[in-house]
């Protein structure tokens, strides 16, 4: 392990490679301690379409995100337990019986499975259950509050109907002229300017800008941000250069937490270094879940 360079009072110090391996296995061991004592545990239902029969998710297509949830899990000292719900055959009822502390719709692709996620993004609205929406898990959640709380009605994403009458979700304007669109979309690392006074600033630390991870092809469409607003949806993460919604949220006046991302969360977060949109969600089951406060204020 190279040592690290550490300026003190003018003087350049090196320390020891001992020293920095012991003030990491530091770390981690107090991260190994966070993950095995957890006295109480939250549920997350996480809702995807790959689902095995029988109720267990095929983790290879979810573990950034189930690997992201044990992170924010040993930070708050709360276990995290996964109930998988599967999209495609999605009953109201289904939710209604788990009644899980928080509700994850992540990253997906394609028709099936669509409306089983909006219906359970209508339900952790309606039932005031923490929310969090990656990529796909965005999209679905501003169809979701267009159909049912700005009215407008049919609304959809022009990836599974391109006829819509309102298509909210569009494809990026970058995109439109490529043909075979194979793997050209947006990607990688960008930066995003954060609205003050927002649910995503608290997350953030208040920072007014922050750099996550990307993966898209599909956005907000432009021309519909001002009626989702004037409906009380709120974008709290934008490019900085172009209309392009980043980060949506629910007021705290008509939710206590509901928050979605373009962007894929999980990819950045580490063990010793929680992405702070999980970190929020867990914090939040527990809320929701009435536990002691030790689990929803960070151990020292």
């Amino acid at each position: 392990m190279p040592a690290k360079q550490i300026e003190l009072e003018g003087e350049v110090y090196y320390p020891s490679k001992e020293v920095i391996s012991q003030a990491i296995l530091k770390d981690w061991e107090e991260f190994v301690a966070k993950s095995r004592d957890c006295e109480k545990a939250v549920t997350v239902g996480l809702v995807g379409k790959y689902v095995k029969h029988g109720g267990a998710l095929h983790r290879d297509v979810y573990v950034s995100v189930l690997e992201a949830l044990k992170h924010a899990g040993a930070y708050w000292r709360t276990k995290v337990k996964v109930v998988p719900i599967d999209a495609t055959e999605f009953e109201e009822e289904q939710l209604d019986e788990l009644n899980p502390d928080a509700v994850l719709v992540p990253q997906g692709w394609g028709s099936r499975g669509v409306e089983g996620k909006i219906a359970a993004v209508k339900w952790a609205r309606e039932n005031k259950k923490p929310y969090l929406g990656l990529c796909f898990g965005m999209q679905m959640a501003v169809i979701e509050f267009a159909r049912n709380v700005a009215g407008l009605d049919g609304a959809n994403t022009t990836e599974i109907d391109p006829e819509t009458r309102h298509p909210v979700i569009d494809i990026l304007p970058e995109q439109k002229q490529i043909e075979g669109l194979g793997g050209n979309m947006r990607l990688g690392g960008r930066d995003l300017q954060i609205k003050p006074g927002t649910l995503a600033s608290s997350l953030f630390s208040n920072a007014r800008e922050v750099r996550m991870r990307f993966r898209h092809r599909w956005e907000v469409e432009p021309r519909y941000i001002e009626t989702l607003e004037q409906a009380g949806l709120v974008f709290s993460g934008r490019d900085p250069n172009f209309p392009i919604m980043q980060v949506l949220e629910l007021p705290t006046h008509m939710h206590p937490f509901f928050i979605a991302t373009q962007a894929h969360a999980e990819m950045t977060s580490r063990p010793l270094r929680p992405d702070p949109l999980y970190t929020g969600l867990v914090r939040a089951a527990a809320a929701r879940a009435n536990l002691a406060p030790s689990l929803v204020e960070r151990a020292s």
